[in-house]
C-alpha cells in the first residue's frame, strides 16, 4: 500500500501489539489524487475500515485481533448514529474492540471520519 504521508503506517512492539496510524477513507485512488471516498462518513468510514485492515494484514495481523480503535468524527451529533452502522459491520458481536469517540474540528483532506487502533498479532 503506498504511503499518503511520510509516516509509518504502523509499528509493531515488542510485545507483539500492532499500533495503526490514523486512516481516512480514501477514494480508490485516493493515494494519488488525494481524494475521499464519495458519499459521505459511511462511505468513508467503509474505505478507512477497509484499509486499516490491509495495514494490520501487512503487519501480521487483521481486524478479528483488534483491541481498540479510536475514531474521529467530524460532525459527531450527525455521523454518530450512520458511522456505527458501518462500523459494526467489521467486528463479530461480543468480540467487539473497546472504542473512544471524538468529536474533532478538523481532520486531514477535510473527511469526515477517521480511525485509529491497537491490536495483537495474529
Amino acid at each position: 500500500m503506498k504511503r499518503l504521508l511520510n509516516l509509518a503506517q504502523a509499528i509493531i512492539s515488542k510485545d507483539g501489539k500492532v499500533y495503526v496510524s490514523g486512516c481516512v477513507g480514501l477514494a480508490a485512488d485516493g493515494v494519488e489524487s488525494k481524494k475521499l471516498a464519495e458519499g459521505g462518513v459511511q462511505a468513508q468510514a467503509r474505505s478507512a475500515i477497509e484499509n486499516m485492515g490491509k495495514v494490520l494484514k501487512a503487519a501480521g495481523s487483521g481486524l478479528d485481533h483488534v483491541l481498540k480503535t479510536n475514531v474521529f468524527l467530524s460532525d459527531l451529533p450527525n455521523d454518530f448514529g450512520p458511522m456505527n452502522e458501518v462500523y459494526y459491520t467489521f467486528f463479530k458481536k461480543g468480540q467487539m474492540p473497546a472504542r473512544t469517540c471524538i468529536g474533532v474540528k478538523d481532520l486531514p483532506l477535510g473527511a469526515a471520519f477517521e480511525i485509529e487502533c491497537i491490536a495483537d498479532l495474529a
